[in-house]
């Protein structure tokens, strides 16, 4: 792609050719994404024991409400910046990254806020027991300190997906993975944090990777890249966000009481280790779900950029090629 310029081969070329370009590197990062809590979960039952792995999966429906937030801004923002490519608005698409961030800065930030008020309550409701809470309690502090880094980092991660970078959105997601594997080995093993090290060892793995993203888009090269003026919430955008990003919004928040309710049950059924074994079933499961999200994430900007030029009818192609 050109520099300083709109990918317009996204309704030029040919589908199947798109569809490749940009769900193999989103089907490889959404699989990559998901290792995170599974490769927590070795690192913890390694050496923290199959409690740490228990208190880890009561962190589940947190997270999974947490990434409900995240969806509503990235994914909405995602494909309204995909629409506004088709329509060839460069400052609105610029706007769209400055109320990203903005809005997952504020939204992270009440979502931490509360969540560190109310975690032991929270984790209790959630099916947490006496002998487990001490682990996910440990867990949860760690992660919602860092959760307004986490939200922009999967927002910005998003934003280089929809502006025509999906290799770098890849690159991204698994620079992330790799750095969490080894820093879980050094702060869990080497330095004995236990449960807390898995956390530190996500966040710092996905600061390297928001890095990344920032000197991305800092780079006055590319199409689309940050400006003075643009840090500024706008009302028809965040309109436009909120309206596309709710459908993803309840979906993950209908998963999270899902899981919920079947942690109370086990836990009324089989104590922590059902609760914990669960948690592993549904790591894994995850994992073949993520191959289903990265083509739903490869298409977006696809169907995103047809619609805002108006090209119909290659939207209906990409969503046929999807389905198939």
């Amino acid at each position: 792609m050109a520099e300083q310029s709109i990918p317009t081969y996204l309704g030029t070329d040919s589908i199947p050719k798109l569809l490749t370009r940009y769900s193999i590197p989103a089907i490889i990062a959404m699989t990559a994404a998901s290792m995170y809590n599974m490769v927590d979960s070795i690192f913890i039952g390694r050496g923290v024991g199959p409690l740490g792995i228990s208190g880890l999966a009561l962190t589940l429906p947190l997270m999974n409400m947490a990434a409900a937030f995240g969806s509503l801004v990235g994914i909405g923002a995602s494909t309204l910046l995909s629409v506004k490519m088709g329509q060839k608005d460069t400052e609105s698409a610029e706007r769209i990254i400055g109320n990203v961030i903005l809005l997952n800065s504020i939204i992270g930030a009440l979502f931490s806020v509360i969540g560190l008020l109310f975690l032991d309550k929270i984790l209790y409701i959630f099916g947490a027991s006496d002998q487990t809470l001490p682990y996910a309690r440990d867990y949860m502090q760690v992660i919602l300190m860092g959760n307004v880094m986490t939200h922009i980092y999967l927002g910005l991660n998003d934003m280089l997906r929809a502006s025509g970078y999906p290799a770098r959105a890849m690159i991204a997601t698994l620079s992330a993975v790799l750095i969490n594997c080894l820093l879980n080995a050094l702060f869990i093993f080497s330095l004995g944090w236990g449960i807390r090290g898995a956390a530190w060892a996500t966040l710092a793995a996905q600061a390297v990777a928001l890095t990344y993203e920032i000197i991305h888009f800092s780079n006055p090269k590319h199409y689309i890249h940050f400006k003075r003026g643009i840090f500024r919430l706008r009302k028809q955008i965040v309109q436009g966000i909120l309206a596309i990003g709710l459908s993803p919004f309840l979906m993950n928040l209908c998963a999270s009481v899902v899981v919920i309710l079947i942690n109370r049950a086990l836990q009324l059924t089989g104590g922590d280790m059902a609760v914990g074994a669960y948690g592993i079933v549904n790591r894994v499961a995850l994992l073949f779900v993520m191959i289903v999200f990265g083509f739903n994430q490869g298409m977006q900007p696809i169907a995103g950029y047809n619609f805002g030029a108006q090209k119909y009818d290659r939207v209906i192609k990409v969503l046929k090629y999807t389905i198939i």
